[in-house]
Parts: C-alpha cells; structure tokens; sequence
C-alpha cells in the first residue's frame, strides 16, 4: 500500500483540470479543497498515464472524489479506468454552463461550499 493511505482516513481529490471554463473552476475547487484540508489534490493524469504509485494510491485511499467541469466525466472515467470508483461531482450538473461560465472567485467558492456541504450532510 501506498505511504499516502496509513490508518487514518485519507480522501484523495482529482480534477479533470480541462481546457474550458468549467475545466478552469474544477481545477481551482480542488486545489482550495486541498489548500483547506478538506483532502489532498492529486494527479488525474498520471492514472491516466497509468502510473502505478498514483493507481495504488487511489486504490488504498478511504475515499476518491472526482471534480469535473462538465459531463465528459474525464475525471471520473480515469479511476473508473483503474477500477476505482469515486464519488463523483460534476460542475454542469451543478448550475454552470460550460462555455458561458466565469471564473472568478466567486463561483470557486460557490462550488466549494456546495461540495463541503454536500459531504458535511453525508457524516
């Protein structure tokens, strides 16, 4: 097992870090997930890239979460790929519209706190 995913709970965040705007609001929503604590950003592609110290990292985690910008699902679809099976949050299933969304500060936030009330309602 990895050195990531000891005893205690380790919740491993993938963003699919796109080229659109809902791309550029994953990826920023992650990395202020992780900068909080709320889990640690990894590299979704390397488990695309098939590198297994990722593969086993996502493998032993307690919990993946996945952060997509829109309903490609690349994100998801990479661990799924491995077998690992994330929960999953999709930013156009959430109210953004790709192509159309801005990315400001604002709406980072706004996605942030619909993911950590989401997760907080699940405890």
């Amino acid at each position: 097992m990895s050195e990531c995913c000891g005893n205690e709970k380790t919740v491993l965040l993938y963003a699919c870090s796109g080229a659109s705007d809902v791309g550029n609001v994953s990826d920023r929503v992650a990395r202020g997930l992780s900068r909080d604590g709320f889990g640690k950003m990894t590299c979704v592609a390397a488990i695309g890239a098939g590198l297994s110290g990722f593969i086993e990292s996502a493998k032993g985690a307690t919990e993946n979460i996945t952060i997509d910008g829109c309903d490609k699902y690349c994100a998801r679809l990479s661990l799924e790929r491995v077998g690992v099976t994330p929960k999953s949050y999709v930013l156009t299933e959430m109210g953004l519209k790709k192509g159309e969304t801005s990315v400001t500060d604002q709406t980072i936030r706004s996605i942030r706190q619909k993911i950590i009330q989401t997760e907080e309602s699940v405890i």
